[in-house]
């Protein structure tokens, strides 16, 4: 008995194991994330929107990441709502909604979409709808020609205000200028004085002596050292030019051989006043000697009147030193006007360093360089780009210009068989060029292997072959030495391509030299459609890198349109 009942709860024990087990399996499959999708309706017009809706019941510790972008295709996405959020129970329920139209008429399906819920990805059931042409009446309607094509002006840039701060900031500067170098600045007392004749200037320092205060507060030291300073300028400028560095001594015994020499006619009696004043000066300045007030106002005037003796006594000037002297006037104003103008060049030049060196530190010294000489690879890159559709079907493409439509060379046999539309800016000789191609393929007509199908698809096309033929016939324009890398591409809306990229070298023209450039070529193949862009771009060159990868960011392709059935 103990072994048939350590049997049967044995078994009871394993099958509780299995019933739990089944519970926790089924528990977990009822609690997974559920994704459902839903549109407001199957059939539209051409333009009309509908409502696409993905509802999502999680765990409120998952993360939940819908669909962003155009991933709708053929649909277009013209609007993505935000999310709508509910809680019930232990769960929530996400509701994210899109606004969907599409321009052409036929039979569409939108294609699953990829919801991740925390390390799971879910996909939703694809749904079809029906885009419904609409219908003219062209009995009721007019018709009218054809408009002609209308030049589009460009948008108004913003140089103006740049312009308006350059001229600002060089108006202050010249303001500076003229306020502290150019204008002529009221002059003082004393620079007035300095600017009078060596007699008018000594009567005017008298004069100015007169009104100072030295008398009346006894400051005798300071009012002969004013007061033989005036004689000796006076004599420096007239007489002799040691005036002011002689000594007393050296001073007088000057003036006696100039008067023996017969070089100035004053008296004897002129020369002992002098002697006596400075004597007197000298005892005042270095011992402290202390005369009358009535004194020094008697030696004042005896100096007033020995300046009117020696101006009386010098020969007047001969026309040959009056010529002198005007000479020496113009010549210190061109030195004057010299010096102005090598301050303001001076100051300008540092202004403009130091703009420089400012600019440089803060955008880069390579950049502000180019932007004062001119690079075209910049100018292109800060100019007006144009975002625009190329061919049919249509690349979606932004470039610095607008692509000229031109010409594609293509084999004969090529012509009979495929439609060719090609854009351009610049040539592969100009280092920055940028080449849209589109080719369209006729199909090849068999009968009707099923009701339903009226043509077969044509053979699919090899990127990697087109590629090659690409390379060939940029080394039949002169290219040599092309280094070959190919990647898979992907634009931002999804078409998958080829991009086969490198190095190359280019001949310069009327030369025998050779420059680097870089190259892209981007293939996209789709049923019939054959389309590429080829960008070329100089070496070494930053603001062609960024430009080219700006353009190839901006590639778009327009999905073919599906045949419906008639």
């Amino acid at each position: 008995m103990n072994h048939k009942s350590r049997i049967m709860n044995l078994k009871k024990k394993q099958v509780t194991r299995f019933v739990l087990s089944l519970f926790f399996v089924l528990f977990s499959l009822f609690s997974q994330a559920q994704v459902t999708s839903s549109i407001d309706s199957t059939s539209i017009k051409i333009g009309e929107q509908i409502t696409y809706k993905i509802e999502v019941e999680a765990d409120s510790t998952d993360l939940v990441i819908f669909p962003e972008g155009q991933t709708f295709m053929p649909l277009e996405m013209i609007e993505s709502y935000k999310i709508d959020t509910t809680k019930q129970d232990a769960k929530f329920q996400l509701i994210k909604k899109y606004g969907l139209t599409q321009f052409d008429s036929g039979a569409y399906t939108i294609p699953p979409q990829k919801i991740l819920i925390g390390d799971k990805t879910l996909l939703t059931d694809s749904l079809q709808v029906t885009v419904n042409s609409i219908q003219v009446d062209t009995t009721k309607q007019g018709m009218y020609d054809i408009k002609p094509l209308i030049a589009v002006e460009k948008p108004a840039s913003n140089w103006w205000k740049t312009a308006l701060i350059v001229l600002g900031i060089l108006a202050v500067v010249a303001f500076l200028l003229y306020w502290f170098i150019w204008r002529k600045k009221p002059l003082t007392e004393d620079e007035k004085i300095a600017m009078l004749p060596p007699y008018d200037k000594a009567k005017a320092a008298l004069k100015q002596l007169d009104e100072s205060s030295f008398l009346q507060n006894a400051e005798l030291k300071e009012y002969y050292s004013e007061l033989t300073f005036i004689i000796r300028r006076y004599l420096d400028e007239k007489v002799y030019d040691r005036a002011l560095e002689s000594t007393t001594d050296e001073l007088i015994t000057r003036l006696n051989l100039l008067k023996e020499g017969n070089q100035i006619d004053i008296s004897k009696d002129d020369i002992q006043k002098l002697e006596s004043i400075l004597r007197r000066a000298d005892l005042v300045k270095f011992a402290k000697s202390a005369p009358d007030v009535a004194l020094a106002e008697l030696d004042r005037q005896t100096i007033d009147q020995e300046i009117d003796h020696v101006k009386e006594a010098l020969p007047e000037p001969s026309e040959e030193e009056k010529l002198l002297d005007e000479k020496y006037k113009e010549e210190q104003e061109r030195k004057q006007k010299r010096k102005k103008v090598v301050v303001t060049v001076a100051v300008c030049m540092f202004l403009a360093i130091a703009a420089f060196i400012g600019f440089g530190v803060k955008y880069g010294f390579t950049y502000v360089k180019d932007t004062i000489i001119g690079h075209e690879s910049k100018e292109l890159l800060e100019g007006h780009w144009v975002t625009s559709d190329y061919g049919v079907p249509p690349i979606t493409i932004s470039t610095p210009k607008v692509l000229k439509r031109t010409e594609i060379p293509m084999p004969e046999e090529a012509q009979q068989n495929a439609k060719t539309i090609g854009f351009n800016y610049g040539t592969m000789l100009d280092m920055f060029s940028i080449t849209v191609v589109t080719s369209v393929f006729e199909q090849s007509q068999q009968a009707p292997q099923s009701q339903g199908q009226k043509q077969q698809q044509a053979p699919e096309i090899d990127l990697s072959m087109v590629a090659e033929n690409v390379i060939k016939g940029m080394e039949q324009q002169g290219m040599s030495d092309i280094f070959v890398k190919q990647d898979k591409f992907t634009t931002p809306n999804g078409a998958e391509g080829l991009k086969t990229h490198g190095t190359m070298s280019v001949p310069i023209l009327q030369t025998e030299n050779y420059k680097t450039a870089n190259y892209t070529i981007l293939l996209f193949t789709s049923q019939n459609v054959l389309q590429q862009i080829i960008i070329t771009w100089p070496e070494n060159d930053s603001y062609a890198d960024e430009m080219v990868e700006r353009i190839i960011n901006s590639v778009e392709l327009q999905p073919e349109k599906p045949e419906t059935e008639e």
